[in-house]
């Protein structure tokens, strides 16, 4: 059974498992490294601020009372949202878990009035661009954020949301 747990503040250790976990399983999936939030990154405040973003929302999916995956929905530019920060364990791959979330931030975003949903991708992440594609996301054709090999970029897409 797969469950959703809207993340607060005071529920930043279990972002920082997750978070750490995600940046350890799947680095080149994710602008931010492992590196940047061990160490002297590895903040209390700095993980307290991360689930504090105004107007955003951080989810948790368990899957049978496990933690295994998150995603945030954070406000955008005009009448958007956008999906950041998305990981699913790989133990917990192709049982629903994704499609709970991208859901999940779906919905937010439309209780929210946005009329688009957002998200930028890794170019070579060819399983989460599959899954963002059945959840009806397009390439926009933007350029989007320049990676660290100073060559490609990010891509970006998008979707229209139903008014709530």
């Amino acid at each position: 059974m797969i469950e959703l747990r809207t993340l607060q503040a005071d529920d930043w250790p279990l972002w920082r498992e997750l978070r750490l976990a995600a940046l350890a399983e799947a680095p080149s999936a994710f602008g931010a490294t492992l590196a940047q939030w061990q160490g002297p990154g590895d903040q209390e405040e700095r993980w307290r601020a991360r689930l504090s973003i105004p107007g955003g929302r951080d989810l948790v999916a368990l899957l049978n009372g496990r933690p295994v995956g998150m995603v945030s929905g954070v406000p955008g530019a005009g009448d958007s949202v956008e999906l950041i920060s998305m990981w699913v364990g790989a133990a917990a791959r192709g049982q629903g878990v994704g499609d709970c979330l991208i859901q999940a931030v779906e919905r937010w975003g439309a209780e929210r009035g946005a009329g688009t949903l957002r998200l930028s991708v890794m170019p070579d992440n060819h399983r989460a661009t599959a899954l963002y594609e059945r959840h009806g996301f397009a390439d926009t054709g933007e350029l989007g954020d320049l990676l660290s090999d100073g060559v490609r970029r990010e891509r970006v897409m998008a979707k229209s949301l139903p008014a709530a």
